[in-house]
This record gives structure tokens, sequence and C-alpha cells, in this order.
């Protein structure tokens, strides 16, 4: 089988995504096409792919339509792994092949970056953006076509970014203004937004899935069942994902989809884990099987969240999702990963909410209000893993300076002080299960 497929990235999160899609389209006989793997930084597991002739297996486990799944593929889409620090002629050499025709990515939210301390005679260069600079240099001169790039690293505008780090290499590396027209006119950078948890190598079930499966694998991925990938952009002709009945949105604009991600799945577990923390719990799945938090959670989605995005069907149908993925039986997602940097991800994942329910309805949200209550007592009262200027300036400040303080929240939030307090206050002077029914009783 040909190969069509470039992707830079051999970790769990894209063999259990467009790998796994690719394998569909090719066992439907929708798309004929293998894909190539490169191993993006030094350290990397091409040399396992290669050994078990790029073939693994993947379990898909959760639950849909109020049923548990846990499913089993055998993935075979791809071909073979290339290593660029061992073999960069053979890396290069790719360039040549005129059936190549998608680039797809996943080098980690960092991957995509301009160093500008790289040489295109680097073998290879250390950025991702500068070992592809060096590949369409390789594809340009050889008169061939350009690629449908696909990169799925979780940043705004991916595609744009990668483009742009691209024609600042072309320019830096003095390449040419014909290269860089080339670049422009003969390849579509496209944004892409990704969502599927993947959690990877099974190390705590290893045996038994072994069992399962009956001889050795080294690559074992699983993830979720849930998956949606939005492009901007239309190739469906060339890549068939929809027919073949993949959650493939295919778009001109990605940032509805993005919004709606952010404000209810990420709104979603900010919202609850500061909150359910105190209250007992340890990771999302109690929260989902305790009354009052699951009962928190969903006026937090259904009564705050979703209105403000317009109470679309998609909105809801979305929110439905979210609870079934929070509900899985497969994933323990612990509330301190989610604390992670709370106070950067309130402002971006509920704080625009909290925000626009107050303009359109004239008050504060209880729910998300309560949140951001919760938030302060968290930071100052458990110990938060946030950069050490914002968590000793959570605990030294009393409330009001919390929420007046525009570095944190790029603009003064006194004006939610009334509500706040009072969260806080039932907080320190009743038990958890006190403190939440004076929201639930709103």
């Amino acid at each position: 089988m040909k190969e069509t497929i470039l992707q830079f990235g051999e970790g769990g999160f894209l063999r259990s995504f467009v790998d796994y899609f690719i394998d569909g389209l090719n066992k439907q006989k929708l798309y004929i096409g293998k894909i190539v793997v490169v191993q993006p930084i030094e350290q990397g597991m091409v040399s396992i792919l290669n050994e078990q002739d790029g073939k693994y297996n993947l379990f898909l486990r959760g639950i849909k339509d109020g049923k548990v799944i846990d499913e089993r593929h055998k993935i075979e889409s791809i071909s073979r792994g290339i290593d660029p620090y061992a073999d960069y002629h053979t890396y290069l050499e790719l360039a040549q092949n005129p059936d190549l025709r998608f680039i797809v990515s996943n080098t980690t939210e960092a991957g995509i970056e301009y160093l500008g301390t790289e040489h295109l005679t680097d073998k290879p260069p250390k950025s991702f953006p500068a070992k592809l600079t060096a590949f369409l240099y390789e594809r340009y001169k050889a008169n061939l076509n350009g690629f449908i790039i696909l990169p799925c690293e979780l940043i705004d505008h991916n595609g744009d970014e990668l483009k742009k780090c691209i024609l600042q290499y072309a320019g830096l590396w003095n390449l040419g203004i014909e290269f860089e027209s080339w670049l422009i006119k003969e390849n579509v950078f496209c944004n892409t937004l990704v969502d599927r948890i993947c959690t990877g190598y099974p190390s705590d079930e290893k045996e038994a899935l072994l069992d399962k499966i009956g001889y050795e694998d080294k690559l074992i991925d699983t993830a979720e069942i849930f998956h949606l990938w939005v492009i901007e952009g239309n190739f469906e002709a060339e890549l068939p994902l929809q027919k073949a009945g993949f959650n493939v949105i295919w778009t001109d604009n990605a940032e509805p989809y993005k919004k709606r991600k952010v404000r209810i799945l990420n709104g979603a577990h900010t919202s609850i884990a500061l909150g359910a923390y105190l209250y007992g719990l340890k990771t999302v799945g109690e929260c989902l099987n305790d009354a009052v938090i699951s009962a928190y959670l969903k006026k937090c989605i259904f009564d705050e969240i979703v209105p403000v995005l317009g109470n679309s069907k998609e909105d809801i149908e979305f929110g439905l999702a979210v609870l079934e993925r929070f509900s899985n039986p497969f994933i323990k997602h612990l509330l301190l990963s989610i604390a992670l940097n709370s106070v950067s991800k309130f402002k971006v994942r509920v704080l625009p909410t909290i925000l626009e329910y107050k303009n359109q309805k004239g008050i504060y949200p209880p729910c998300l209000t309560f949140s951001l209550a919760s938030l302060i007592l968290f930071y100052k009262e458990k110990s938060p893993n946030d950069s050490k200027e914002i968590v000793d300036f959570m605990r030294k400040a009393n409330v009001k300076e919390i929420l007046e303080n525009e570095k944190l929240w790029d603009r003064d939030l006194s004006d939610m002080y009334e509500s706040v307090i009072t969260y806080v206050e039932i907080y320190r002077n009743k038990d958890e299960k006190e403190w939440y029914q004076c929201v639930l009783s709103k």
C-alpha cells in the first residue's frame, strides 16, 4: 500500500486518533494509504514501532448512550517509523515520494515554536517547524505538489502558527521568494481542534490486556470512546472521514467548536474540581457518583454554561456527552491534576461565561460564582500547584483584594464581592454539605 501520510509524533494520542481513523478508512476500503511516522524528538518509540511492523492494539473504552463500551482494535495503518536523529537522509528522502499528500502532527503545545538558532544544514534541526521547513524545501526542489497539513497541537490557530514559523525559517535560511510563494500557494495549513482523552499505555492493567490480546505488544494504547476532530477546510473527497462514520467536522471556522469545548468540557472540569476537593472527593468519577456534586455539575452545565452559549441542540448534546465522559469507569482523572494552574484556567474557561451570563440576565450565575469562591478557598486552605507569585498573593490577600486584582483576571471583579464572600463565609461557618446546599437550592 502506498505511503500517503507523513506523521510527526508516535505518541499515544495520534495512535488513538489519526492512526485509528486511517485504519478505519483502509478497512472500509474508502481510502488506500499508509502513514510514515517521524520521531520529532531524540528520545522516542520509533524503534519499537518498527519492531512491531507498525502494528499495535488500541482499546477504546467509556460510556456511550448509557452503555459501557470496551472495544479492541488492531491498528495497521502505519507502514514504518523514521528517526531523523539516526537517519536524517531517509527522512529527507521522503520528500521525493509523489504519493505523500497529508501531513499530521502532535508535538505537544510547545512543539510549534520558532527558535531562530537552527541551520538548514543541521541533521536534524531541533524544532518541529524547522524539521518540516527542511522537508518542504526538499519537496519544492523536487518540483512536486504541496501538502494538506493538519496539525493537532492544542494551541489556538495551530495551522496558522505552524505556517508562520515555517515562513520565519524560510527567511532565516534565505530559501528564496519562490520557495516562500510555493509554501503559500501549494500547501494548505488547516487550523484544527482535537478532542479525545487518551490514557496511553496501561501500565496498571497491562497483564489483563495482554491476556486478551494473546501476544506481546509493547505499544498497547488506550483512550476514551468519544472523539471529535474539527478541521478548517474541506478535503472529505480525498479523506472521507465523515463517510467512514467518524465524528469529523469540516468547516470554514473552528472557533465556535473550540468555544463549546472550552466552555462546557474544560469549564465544567474547572468549575467542579476545587469545590469537590474541598468537599472530600479525589477524582472526577467520584464526583459523578456523589449526588450532591453531580447535581451541582449538571446545574453548572445546563442552567448556566449552555444557556449562555445559546442553548442549541448541539450545545445540549455536547453537555450530555461530557457527563458520559466524566462517568467513564476506565479513566481515573484526579481533581488535583485538573487543579494545576487553576487561576489561569478559570480566567479562560469559566470567567467568560460568568461575565456573559451577567450581561444577559443582570445577575451573576450562582453555581459558577460558587466555583470562584471555591477557588479562593482552595488557594487559601490547601496546597495549590501554581506559580509562587500567585500562590503567595492568594494566601495573603483578602477576598476583596483578590477580586479586584486585574493582573489575575484581566479585569476588576470587585462587583462580585457580595456573592463570593457569602459562599466563602458559609463554607467557613458550616459543613461542606450545607455549603453546597446553599447554591443547589437557588
